[in-house]
C-alpha cells in the first residue's frame, strides 16, 4: 500500500494504477465528465473547440485534455478536440507527440545508432592496428 497526496486538494489517499487522484477529486471528475460528454453528445456541439467546451461547460482546459488523453473522449467522433504535441506544443488527436518530432527523433536515433556503430568499427580497427 502506498499513501500518496492528491495533486488537486492535497488530500492523503492510497494510490492504485486506476485513479490519479483522490476519492473526492474523482467523483467531482466523473460528474466533470458527464457534463462534457453530455454536451458532446449533441450534434450541434460535436465540431465544437476546447474552448467552446470550456465556456458552455465551465469545465476547465486541463481536466478537458485529461478527457482526450486518457482515451474518454475520442477525437475521431469530435474532430476539433486535440492536444498539444509534448515537445513542440502543434494539434495533435492520438499520441504523444506529432508527425514531425516522431519524424525528428526517428532520424536522431538513426544517427546516433550510425555513429555508434562507426566507433565500435573503429575501436575494432585500433585494437587490430595495437595487436599487429
Amino acid at each position: 500500500m502506498e499513501l500518496i497526496n492528491c495533486p488537486n486538494c492535497n488530500a492523503i489517499f492510497e494510490k492504485n494504477k486506476f485513479r490519479d487522484v483522490c476519492p473526492k477529486c474523482w467523483k467531482k471528475e466523473e460528474q466533470d465528465f458527464q457534463t462534457v460528454n453530455n454536451f458532446m453528445r449533441k450534434r450541434v456541439n460535436r465540431v465544437a473547440t476546447i474552448e467552446q467546451i470550456v465556456d458552455q461547460t465551465g469545465v476547465s482546459e486541463e481536466l478537458i485534455l485529461k478527457f482526450i488523453k486518457k482515451g474518454r473522449l475520442q477525437p475521431s467522433m469530435f474532430p476539433n478536440l486535440g492536444y498539444p504535441c509534448d515537445r513542440c506544443g502543434r494539434f495533435i488527436q492520438k499520441g504523444k507527440l506529432c508527425g514531425e518530432c516522431s519524424k525528428e527523433l526517428q532520424e536522431d536515433l538513426e544517427t546516433f545508432h550510425k555513429e555508434e556503430q562507426r566507433k565500435k568499427e573503429s575501436e575494432k580497427r585500433t585494437y587490430l592496428y595495437k595487436k599487429n
